[in-house]
Parts: C-alpha cells; structure tokens; sequence
C-alpha cells in the first residue's frame, strides 16, 4: 500500500508514519508539508490513499482536496484535523473525501480508517453517521455556509474566531484587499450585516 501523509508539522508526520508502519500492508510512505509539495508529488507517484491535514499553509486542505479529486478523482483521501467534525467534515465528504478522523484519534481507529479507505470504502465516526442520516436530502439543512466556496468557507472561520484582516491575509498569503473582498462576499451571500453576526452564527451552528 502507498501512502502520501500532507501535513505541515513534522512531529505530526513521524506520529503518522511510526502508526502506519505497523500495517504489513504498507509497502512506501511518502510526506509533503503542503499542499503544493502534495500536488507534485501526485504527478509522479500513484498512492493508495492521502492523508491529508485540513490545516496548512497556504492553499487549506479542502482546497487541496478540491484539486486533488479534479485532477485525479479515483484517489483516496482521508482528511485528518484537530477541529470537530461538525466543523468541516460534512463540507470535505460533499468535495470527495472517503472519510474524515480528527486527530485525537486513536491509534487503532486510524488504521481501521486507512484499511477502510484504500479499498474505495468510506470511513465516518458513529457520531457523524447519524448526524448524515438525520439530515441527508433534508432541504431544511441547507444552511446559509453551505452556499460559500471553500476559500469563503475558511475565511469565514477566521473571522468568527476573531482573526484580523491582516492575520487572515499574512495566513493565506493573499492581500487585505482580497480578504476584505471576500469578507464582503460571505456577508452578502448570508445576508449578515457585522462581524458580530457572523460570530453569532458560527456559535449557533457550532462552527467554532
């Protein structure tokens, strides 16, 4: 089995090497620290399944996986991240990902998870199962974030958690004037007004 682990702290991918090394199945391990070094690496190399951080500098990894499942949709993806599923794990299903694990899982789940999705399965926590069942094909669940791009999606994160324009741009490598552009865009398309609102709505929808 190849494996290509993306993520951007080292000690987060030695974890996951060391993990994935007990598998007799796992035949090679390949790193990138983001998203751009995955992407190359992907024109080389076919893996089995890619591991892949939400969190990364730069391009996040749901746009990452945006492209990734454009360019080669046959590839499994399994995301990994430190936030809740609630946040993020129904919007990177819809783009294609095979499953998605936070990073406080254990050990044995991952493995189960990895085994799961090299063989085209998907792998969702109980929790999140239900949480599909109830509200699949639902039209009252269509919520106003729904209707956001993933870059709106992620700016609109930031800006709940209190981030700056300024942070928001120096963390994605875009100007002010593109943050504030797209600051303008989310408050329209979810007909909110302040930032205080859009806070207000985060909370409500326990996106932060």
């Amino acid at each position: 089995m190849k494996i290509l682990i993306c993520d951007d702290h080292k000690i987060v991918r030695d974890g996951l090497r060391r993990i994935l090394q007990q598998q007799q199945e796992t035949t090679f391990i390949s790193e990138a620290a983001n998203g751009d070094e995955a992407i190359s690496l992907l024109k080389t190399e076919l893996f089995d399944i890619v591991l892949l951080d939400i969190t990364l500098p730069g391009r996040s990894g749901l746009e990452v996986l945006q492209s990734v499942k454009q360019k080669w949709p046959s590839t499994n993806v399994l995301m990994l991240s430190m936030h809740p599923q609630e946040q993020y794990a129904i919007r990177a299903l819809k783009l294609g990902a095979s499953g998605y694990l936070t990073k406080d899982a254990a050990s044995e789940e991952l493995l189960e998870a990895v085994q799961k999705v090299a063989k085209g399965g998907k792998y969702i926590s109980h929790s999140l199962a239900e949480n599909l069942a109830l509200h699949v094909g639902s039209d009252e669940y269509q919520q106003k974030h729904d209707i956001l791009s993933v870059r709106e999606f992620e700016i609109l994160i930031k800006l709940a958690n209190g981030k700056s324009l300024q942070e928001i741009g120096n963390e994605l490598f875009i100007s002010i004037k593109t943050v504030s552009t797209y600051r303008s865009r989310i408050m329209e398309k979810m007909e909110l007004s302040k930032n205080t609102d859009l806070t207000k709505y985060c909370i409500e929808n326990k996106l932060i």
